[in-house]
């Protein structure tokens, strides 16, 4: 189960947020086998004030279309999947929503199995 969190700056596009999610989605589900119906995600918008970024940490030049993306996951995934999923969601946001490769930042957190419970006070997975 991820959990996906996306923080990116106050847009005039109410939808914006959600088709990032979106796809972000789809490319979980297509690249690291997520299932389809495990969707749960936390989309802000945040001011210049409350998201805050080096412009150019890495030599990568960033600006205010920048966009955190944050995927707390089952451990267990190769580096090469992992690569082609920041591949293939920075290719697709740039693609389908006009937004610079740059801006995306993506961030894998790995957990082991017993530390989720989806409702109940229980641990699903153990």
């Amino acid at each position: 189960m991820p959990l996906v969190r996306i923080s990116l700056m106050k847009q005039e596009k109410k939808e914006f947020g959600r088709k990032i999610g979106e796809i972000v989605h789809q490319e979980m589900v297509h690249i690291i086998s997520v299932p389809e119906k495990d969707c749960f995600q936390v989309i802000t918008e945040h001011d210049n004030n409350s998201l805050i970024y080096d412009s150019n940490y890495l030599g990568i030049r960033r600006g205010d279309g920048i966009i955190f993306i944050q995927i707390t996951l089952n451990e267990g995934r190769s580096v090469d999947l992992k690569k082609s999923l920041y591949k293939n969601i920075a290719d697709r946001l740039h693609h389908e929503l006009d937004v610079r490769r740059e801006d995306v930042l993506i961030n894998l957190v790995e957990v082991k199995k017993e530390n989720w419970s989806f409702g109940n006070g229980l641990a699903q997975y153990t």
